[in-house]
């Protein structure tokens, strides 16, 4: 059983982050943010896949007033991603972000830090004090040494003298991260956080990679974390469409048990028995499968020999064969169907279930 650190309550918009409240999965655009309709059709994308926090970059003052625009077409909470320019996090809580993410050391000086925590006192803004290791000050890398595994200090020592820099100011809807594109480090890094701060925690591995490093790299790091109680929101960056980060995130959430979103895919590595193009009836299925919202537990096996008993704990699976495939369910066979038929009685099978478990909801 995980046993979730006790942090501070934040809220971003609608969402509550800390104090127990559900761990959230967030996302970043990849679009112009000045282009607003291609922003808003990917955050769109991005709300059906289950996306919970969406942050946006403001490289400029357009991209800050754009924010306005983005914001009322939008139902999920947003976050303006700053750096180095004061003026660009001022403009964008004037503008609708619900939160910004900073790095308070690099804002230009203590007046001009004393202008975003006014503003963002102003407009109840949270601020993510984030960290990376890339962006650490030369005098605490000069003194600590980049970060490892052995030795985060300098990532942990400069989110935390960042986040006294806003406690000075007497502002604490904070929330941090100090994030490694090293696996190890940034477990060690957040561990040790962990210990010194009651504030919120952001997870994530930056420059984690592709699909399937950064997938790995992110789950190994973070499901590290969450298991120990460790993080209440977090990113799974991958150099991907950012759907992906979502559904890998989800999983990863609903690998530990923590939370559930739609239907899980049970599906068989393939063998020699197999007579039917499992991959792309595994892929077509998963794509279905993220339009549903019912938590059912859904099986795709090549083999129907052993399938249904393999997946016995599915709700519903198919198997296919030579020429025929069939629908089970619980482990019992449903129908028998034509390997041309397979797919569309498949899917019409789950609309059929994911109708029953939402009126039952």
């Amino acid at each position: 059983m995980i046993i979730r650190k006790k942090t501070r309550t934040i809220q971003i918009g609608s969402v509550r982050i800390g104090g127990g409240h559900p761990i959230t999965v967030q996302s970043m655009t990849n679009t112009m943010t000045t282009d607003t309709e291609a922003t808003v059709r990917q955050i769109h994308q991005l709300e059906r896949a289950g996306c919970e926090i969406i942050r946006v970059a403001v490289p400029d003052m357009d991209a800050a007033r754009a924010l306005v625009r983005i914001r009322e077409q939008i139902t999920i909470p947003l976050l303006a991603d700053i750096h180095f320019d004061a003026r660009l996090a001022i403009a964008a809580m004037e503008h609708g972000a619900q939160g910004i993410r900073i790095n308070p050391g690099n804002l230009g000086g203590a007046d001009q830090l004393a202008r975003v925590v006014a503003a963002a006192k102003h407009h109840a803004t949270p601020i993510r004090v984030g960290v990376n290791s890339g962006s650490i000050e030369k005098h605490l890398l000069a003194r600590y040494g980049y970060p490892t595994p052995d030795r985060p200090d300098a990532l942990i020592e400069s989110a935390l003298t960042n986040v006294r820099l806003l406690e000075k100011q007497g502002f604490y809807d904070i929330k941090i991260s100090i994030k490694s594109s090293d696996t190890l480090t940034t477990i060690s890094g957040y561990r040790q956080l962990s210990a010194m701060t009651d504030y919120p925690l952001h997870l994530g591995v930056t420059e984690a990679g592709g699909l399937i490093p950064g997938t790995v790299k992110s789950s190994v790091a973070l499901g590290i974390l969450l298991a120990e109680g460790i993080g209440d929101t977090f990113r799974i960056s991958l150099t991907r469409d950012p759907v992906e980060e979502i559904r890998v995130g989800f999983e990863l959430l609903r690998s530990l048990r923590i939370r559930e979103r739609g239907p899980e895919l049970i599906s068989c590595p393939t063998c020699g028995r197999t007579r039917i193009d499992l991959f792309s009836l595994a892929e077509t299925v998963e794509r279905h499968l993220q339009t549903l919202q019912s938590p059912l537990k859904v099986a795709v096996m090549g083999c129907v020999v052993n399938g249904p008993g393999e997946a016995r704990e599915a709700d519903i699976g198919i198997a296919g064969g030579r020429g025929v495939g069939i629908i089970f369910k619980k482990g019992t066979v449903y129908k028998t169907v034509p390997e041309a038929e397979l797919v569309p009685v498949f899917i019409e099978e789950l609309n059929k279930l994911e109708a029953e478990r939402q009126k039952g909801c």
